[in-house]
């Protein structure tokens, strides 16, 4: 920014002499709580990535004394303080996508469905239909889909078509949580926030 000068939105320098007392005023508080919350923003950053590399050391630590596995695959694990007040919940949640075999399932399952509904009102396919639906972004939910592999359905073509939903899982990636939670009086355990929307 040019001495004299404060840049507009469109990137434009406008002379101070230009810019309302108003103006300037929000701009000066706006600039001050920003620099606040960005440094609060990093304190967050440290605190989570110390509280991820403790809570996996003491879990490497605990296995490695009593020869235990602990969290699973997955990596989730919760620890307990000793009187039970609190806990600390680290989940490492899958980003899982389909490939190309989900289609494949989508047309055995309308196979089946033009067996199972002829004659029988078209919001039967509209159900099912509904799974395969994308959201804005293009993207099918997960949760629908894989709600399919619950239902208890032996026709040989459903199960070819479950089959290939499994066949089409891709994990794309990874994302760990780290949660504190304290114990409220009623013995439920309540998430300590650290969202401001929600403190």
């Amino acid at each position: 920014m040019l001495e004299g000068y404060m840049e507009n939105a469109q990137g434009h320098q406008v002379p101070l002499d230009q810019v309302k007392d108003i103006d300037r005023a929000r701009h000066e508080l706006v600039m001050e709580k920003v620099v606040k919350v960005k440094a609060m923003h990093e304190l967050l950053a440290k605190l989570k990535a110390e509280l991820m590399a403790d809570v996996g050391a003491f879990v490497s630590l605990s296995a490695e004394r009593y020869g235990a596995k602990m969290g699973g695959n997955k990596g989730n694990v919760t620890l307990l303080s000793f009187d039970g007040k609190f806990k600390i919940s680290r989940q490492v949640a899958e980003h899982i996508t389909f490939d190309e075999r989900l289609q494949a399932a989508k047309d055995l399952i309308d196979e089946c469905l033009k067996d199972w509904t002829q004659g029988a009102r078209s919001e039967i396919q509209a159900l099912i239909d509904q799974a395969f639906q994308v959201d804005k972004e293009g993207r099918i939910s997960t949760t629908r889909i894989l709600g399919l592999r619950r239902l208890d359905i032996t026709d040989e073509r459903w199960l070819r078509a479950m089959q290939a939903i499994g066949d089409s899982i891709q994990v794309t990636g990874t994302k760990s949580y780290v949660r504190v939670y304290e114990r409220q009086d009623s013995g439920a355990y309540t998430a300590i926030p650290l969202d401001m929307a929600a403190v």
